[in-house]
């Protein structure tokens, strides 16, 4: 009896810490700007850890089981329609017209979100012009809100399902992955001396909208009828409704997911029948992949058609305009980057570079905010230029792209310097070079300005040069590592570390330390600097909802850190 009542007992922080969540989950169902957000996200990221570990140990009935939890759980419900409502999407209607912005709705649409009686509204169908001919259209079927929500909580519930199948080097579409691992496995794959010469590019025709409905019913693990229900939603065209014979709406959340589901199995499929061939290797992206090999008649005569038949069965083909086989010296083009081998000193070497095709369309986006700049002032100008500046030279800075942003910082210029002959067309070239261009951090004819606020004082803004731009190797992400897995919490934090010691995050990381840490290490209580190896160390980690933000993080020395997971895996090996 006395072990029992030892057992039972409950510490007052304990029953205050427990007090406090359940205050908070009925605050979240009375008031929106109330909600929990960490105590919810804490819920729902336990259910999908047991979900994924449960989807390891091929137990799919628990999964289903695991899956009717969490889309019945409040905190799933509230966490999917911020999801929805923080998206720039949010503001785009579906066919009933209605956008949803009080917090009372947002709070009354997270209460609606009920499986019973569930039927989804006709889809509503734009077409957008093709990335690569704007000639051509492509087609983008909107949900309404609502619809979205549902999607967006049976989605956090597929999601990993998923991640546990995934093929290793998939990257699109998926948590913690970028174009950048994708492109960095490619140099791994290509750049060796024995590396592979012939690279099958392959591209899905139509890939959302034509997976087949029936394959989608036997092979992906969710609630059936709500699937069912989403297939065959219908889709409203010019006032007309339209029947959905196939595919999967592109403006869908749950649709990226499901492309995934669809497409994984290539990987294993070409390892298993081609394991007696070396040099065969497959990265995907969403719906575009590459497939590498030393010989073109293997390429040609084997592995495309395997590949074609394993589509077939999915109601999907490859394209005949888009997929062809090349020569690594040739090079190709695979998200936005041309991969080429050019002779140097005797033997062949890779280089990465931003593609011709990218660089134009990134410049042609560039002339035409310059073309409807005639009324804009300079601040206004510079405001609108470096997002879409920054945000390219980002995307890049991962390769050989150094000669190209200075060849693009001079292309600015000229247009920068145009823009202001044309405001004043009877000034000199002098007087435009005085008022338009500074000296900025001994660098001279920056283009700078000043602009006053409301409260009377001044900011200056400059445009960016790609130029400053540090060009720094990316590392590839492992190709078993996925947010659902306990033991990738260190690594996470490792990689998220290095992450933020070479972008604008640094300035977060400077603050926390000198604000909340007072330049004290949490572990040692030593001097610590941003100039030192340093590490982020998560106090609720991210396998159970905690996120990267300044109130969940502790910067610490990268030994203390080191040290720590060190006694932290003795203690489990004493266990």
């Amino acid at each position: 009896m006395a072990k029992q009542m030892i057992r039972t007992a409950k510490t007052p922080a304990a029953m205050s810490s427990k007090r406090q969540c359940a205050n908070a989950a009925i605050r979240s169902k009375e008031d929106w700007d109330a909600v929990h957000w960490d105590y919810h996200a804490m819920i729902v990221k336990k259910l999908q850890l047991r979900i994924a570990k449960a989807t390891r140990l091929k137990k799919f009935r628990k999964v289903r089981h695991l899956q009717w939890i969490l889309t019945h759980s409040f905190s799933a419900k509230l966490l999917a329609v911020r999801d929805v409502l923080q998206n720039s999407g949010s503001k785009t209607p579906g066919v009933d017209g209605i956008t949803i912005k009080a917090p009372a709705e947002k709070l009354a649409l997270a209460k609606s979100l009920r499986r019973r009686h569930y039927k989804p509204s006709p889809l509503r169908r734009i077409y957008i012009p093709k990335a690569g001919n704007k000639k051509k259209l492509r087609p983008i079927s909107i949900p309404t809100i609502y619809d979205r929500a549902f999607q967006s909580l049976y989605t956090q519930a597929l999601l990993p399902v998923s991640e546990v199948t995934a093929d290793p080097n998939s990257y699109g579409f998926r948590p913690q992955r970028s174009c950048a691992d994708a492109i960095a496995h490619c140099f791994n794959m290509l750049a060796k001396r024995g590396s592979p010469k012939y690279i099958l590019e392959a591209d899905i025709s139509g890939c959302f909208d034509h997976i087949s409905h029936e394959w989608l019913r036997k092979h992906i693990c969710m609630d059936k009828m709500i699937l069912d229900k989403w297939l065959k939603a219908g889709y409203v065209d010019m006032n007309k409704l339209f029947p959905t014979t196939a595919g999967t709406p592109q403006g869908g959340i749950c649709s990226p997911v499901l492309c995934n589901e669809t497409l994984d199995g290539i990987d294993k499929m070409l390892k298993s029948n081609f394991s007696h061939q070396r040099g065969i290797h497959y990265i995907r992206y969403a719906d575009d992949f590459i497939v590498t090999a030393h010989s073109k008649e293997l390429l040609e005569q084997e592995i495309k058609p395997a590949i074609e038949t394993f589509l077939k069965v999915r109601g999907l083909e490859l394209s005949r305009e888009k997929t062809k086989v090349t020569h690594i010296e040739k090079g190709f083009d695979f998200l936005g980057q041309n991969l080429r081998k050019y002779p140097d000193h005797g033997r062949l070497k890779l280089l990465i570079k931003p593609s011709k095709k990218n660089i134009y369309t990134f410049l042609e986006g560039i002339r035409k905010v310059f073309r409807g700049a005639c009324s804009l002032t300079q601040p206004q100008l510079i405001r609108i230029l470096n997002p879409k500046i920054r945000g390219w030279a980002n995307y890049h800075r991962c390769v050989v792209s150094k000669a190209t942003f200075n060849r693009i910082d001079k292309i600015l210029w000229d247009l920068t310097f145009k823009w202001a002959r044309r405001r004043h067309p009877q000034k000199g070239k002098r007087w435009i070079l005085q008022k338009y261009f500074k000296r900025v951090k001994g660098v001279n004819h920056r283009f700078a300005g000043i602009e006053i606020q409301k409260d009377g004082t001044t900011q200056e803004f400059t445009l960016l040069k790609m130029a400053y731009t540090p060009i720094r190797r990316h590392v590839k992400i492992q190709g078993s590592a996925h947010p659902f897995d306990t033991k990738y919490d260190e690594y996470f934090e490792r990689r998220t570390s290095d992450k933020w010691r070479n972008n604008s995050k640094r300035m977060t990381v400077e603050n926390k330390i000198s604000m909340i840490q007072k330049n004290t290490c949490p572990n040692c209580n030593k001097r610590l600097t941003i100039n030192q190896r340093w590490c982020i160390s998560l106090k609720r980690k991210a396998s159970i909802g905690g996120e990267y933000k300044l109130g969940n993080m502790d910067i610490v020395h990268s030994g203390c850190y080191e040290q720590w997971q060190h006694e932290k895996s003795v203690k489990k090996q004493a266990v």
